[in-house]
Order: C-alpha cells, then sequence, then structure tokens
C-alpha cells in the first residue's frame, strides 16, 4: 500500500515474476502491477481488485488499511479476473457491500462467479455522492469489453481509467516521472498495439467526449503498470496519435524459413530497400525466434510490412501463419503490404500471405517475388530490385 494522496491510496499487487497474460497470448517482460485503488472520504471505496491468485494477500493488506466493514461501496470498472479476482473472496466477509458497474458489468461478473451479489447498474453522466468529493461515471464500451467503464474523482481531479492508458509494467517508483520514459513508453505503446488497435475508432470518440467534460485532471490511474502524475495528458495525447492510423517512417520485414533461403530474400530485400532509402528504418525479424506481441507492435510502428515464406505443403509456415492471424483480429489501418517467398515445386505461399493480408485491409501493392531453391546471384539480384521497388513505393506515400 502507499498513499496517493489525503483521500487515495493504491492497494494493488506488483507483478515482478508475469512474463505471460491474457493465457499464453501477450508476453510481459517487464511483469505487470494489478492497480486496486481505496479511495477515504466521508464514504469508503474501493475501486477494483487484483488477479485471483493474488486475493488471500491482496486482503490480508487490505484489512491493514480499513475496517473492511467501513467500505460503502466497490467500484468494478471492468470485470476481467485479473481486475475482478479477489471479489468472490471479499465479498465472502462482506457480502452485503453493494458492488457499482456498467449494465453489462453486471451480467458479466455473474457469468464469472455465479454470484448473486447486490449490484448497482451506472451509465454516463450518473453520480455517488461521497461527502467532499463525487464520483462520475463514464462508460467506455469495448475498450477493450463490453463492460468497461472510468471513474472520475471530483475534487481530487483523478481520472481512474481502467485498461486504458496502461502498460505491462512493474516498478516500485509507481509514477510515471520516477521510471524511465523510454522503457514506459514501450510499454504503452505494446499495449496500445496489441489491446487496443481494433477499437481505435471507439478510442478517438471515448477521448473526443472526456476532452469535452473540460474536467481538470491531475493524475490518470489505469488497471495496470504506472499512474499519469506528470503531464498525464501526455498519454491522452499519444493515444489521439496511435489511434489514427499511427505509423513511423518504418519498414518491417517478416519471415520464417526451413533452410535459410526466405532469410537470404529478407536480408536481400532489406539490402535493396537501403539502397534507395538511408532514411527508413528497416527492422527484419524471423517470426520462429521473436516475441507474436514484439512483432504485432513493429507492424503497429511501421508505413509497409513485407512477409515471407517458404511453401510448406501447399501452405506457409506456422510462426508466419500466427502473425497473420493475429493482424487479421487486429484490423489494422493505412498500412501498405509486399510479400516473397521460398519454394521447391508448388510455390502458393506467396499468394496466400498476400490474400491475408488484404483481407486484413493492409494495401498489397506488390504480387509477391517468390524464387526456387536457395538464390544465386541473379536470384539475390531479383530480391535487391524488389526493395529497390519497395523503397520508391514508400517513398511516393511520404508527405
Amino acid at each position: 500500500m502507499f498513499q496517493i494522496n489525503d483521500k487515495v491510496a493504491w492497494i494493488g499487487k506488483i507483478d515482478w515474476e508475469l512474463r505471460r497474460f491474457h493465457g499464453d497470448e501477450y508476453s510481459t517482460h517487464r511483469g505487470s502491477s494489478y492497480n486496486s485503488y481505496l479511495i477515504q472520504d466521508q464514504k469508503t471505496v474501493l475501486i477494483d481488485t487484483v488477479w485471483t491468485p493474488f486475493a488471500k494477500e491482496y486482503i490480508t493488506n487490505l484489512k491493514k488499511t480499513t475496517d473492511l466493514k467501513r467500505i460503502d461501496y466497490i467500484i468494478v470498472n471492468h470485470s476481467e479476473v485479473d481486475h475482478s479476482g479477489a471479489l468472490p473472496e471479499l465479498m465472502r466477509l462482506i457480502p452485503e457491500t453493494p458492488i457499482i458497474c456498467t449494465e453489462n458489468g453486471a451480467k458479466l461478473l455473474k457469468a464469472h462467479y455465479h454470484e448473486d451479489w447486490k449490484m448497482i447498474a451506472v451509465k454516463t453522466g450518473d453520480t455517488l455522492d461521497l461527502g467532499e468529493n463525487k464520483l462520475y461515471f463514464v462508460e467506455a464500451r469495448m475498450l477493450h469489453w463490453p463492460d468497461s467503464m472510468m471513474t472520475y474523482l471530483t475534487g481530487e481531479g483523478i481520472l481512474f481509467s481502467n485498461d486504458a492508458f496502461g502498460q505491462h509494467f512493474a516498478s516500485e517508483h509507481m509514477y510515471n516521472d520516477k521510471v524511465d520514459p523510454s522503457e514506459l513508453y514501450q510499454e504503452a505503446l505494446k499495449y496500445y498495439a496489441n489491446i487496443l488497435t481494433p477499437f481505435s475508432a471507439l478510442v478517438t470518440k471515448k477521448i473526443e467526449e472526456l476532452l469535452s467534460l473540460k474536467i481538470p485532471v491531475s493524475m490518470i490511474c489505469p488497471s495496470h503498470g504506472v499512474i499519469w502524475r506528470e503531464d498525464p495528458l501526455q498519454i491522452v495525447n499519444q493515444y489521439i496519435k496511435w489511434a489514427k492510423g499511427y505509423k513511423e517512417n518504418q519498414v518491417t520485414i517478416l519471415y520464417d524459413t526451413m533452410w535459410n533461403a526466405t532469410r537470404t530474400m529478407a536480408e536481400s530485400i532489406a539490402a535493396g530497400i537501403k539502397e534507395k532509402d538511408n532514411n527508413v528504418t528497416i527492422k527484419i525479424f524471423n517470426c520462429s525466434h521473436t516475441d507474436k506481441n514484439d512483432i504485432i507492435t513493429e507492424i503497429f510502428k511501421s508505413r509497409m510490412v513485407v512477409m515471407g515464406s517458404s511453401t510448406i505443403n501447399r501452405g506457409i509456415l506456422s510462426a508466419l501463419a500466427a502473425i497473420l492471424e493475429m493482424t487479421k483480429g487486429l484490423g489494422f489501418k493505412k498500412k501498405k503490404a509486399a510479400v516473397f517467398g521460398s519454394y521447391g515445386w508448388s510455390g502458393e505461399s506467396t499468394k496466400i500471405i498476400a490474400e491475408t493480408l488484404s483481407a486484413s485491409g493492409f494495401e498489397v501493392v506488390n504480387e509477391g517475388l517468390k524464387l526456387l531453391w536457395t538464390p544465386d546471384e541473379e536470384g539475390i539480384g531479383k530480391c535487391k530490385t524488389f526493395g529497390n521497388e519497395l523503397a520508391d513505393t514508400i517513398n511516393a506515400q511520404l508527405p
């Protein structure tokens, strides 16, 4: 526990050992935190809890902070178990305490835990009087679940933003001005790219709605990672940029290979791009050797993605196939793509990749380069020419 100010305390859990999240779907190289907050005004309010494995530890620490029977309300901004996992243990001790959530939140809590807790459904604009301050509720549907909402504490100017503006980032400092900003922004960008990208239009709409309220924001307290205390709206401004077809001057080349023929093609294409444009950032990743969420983050940053695979069993190699499946669900916008691959006899890989990228919203600018077996000098020359042409395409779209 640490005191944020005289009214609000953080009582969450820093998970230093976490390395995979959402099952095995999200990598957390820097750990994470499950942020829970206790407001002690004339009314005492608990905002969210922690993930299920830490429930007993959490309640032990909560008891040291306040008498559980003094908690007047529990706010559930989001029902996912990393936020609500300690609720069953807590509600066994204070079963009559009302839970405030959205209407969808009530349905999802019932579906998760099959308990008949007392729940009060709120919507945007509803308030709760705490005495000196009020809580103002803002629904945030599909950011990133149907039940999500944010809670704003008037007087103190604190926005409890739930998953929005968070990061999987463990730090004992817990404030943005106390941690390495490059690490913080890397994790915030990765979080957005992998979790919120499909909902970018809703992100823009919700931020515009929040800004229209013209409320003072002294802090943004998300459900994961550090609290935005210094210039808290900086992360809001970043979200506005990220939500609008974000791209840097970067080309990301992704490949999977069996005997390094496709790797040779990837490196030769990169050399061809560099021959024509020495300013563009080029990053090359073997999908079978690189963390998939880090790859998605690089795709998010790129103007163009170039994907290649050997052909195997009239298909493509599994690691690249997995990345293609992820890109389909994330729905990237305003990005160009090209494809390549090596083959032995049938050579379907380039067509499969191109069709999947096109169906996923990428503008495929080239039908694809495929080479038989291991590239010789002539083949390497074709790869470099292919890279030259891609560089011209990239430069043509620059302002």
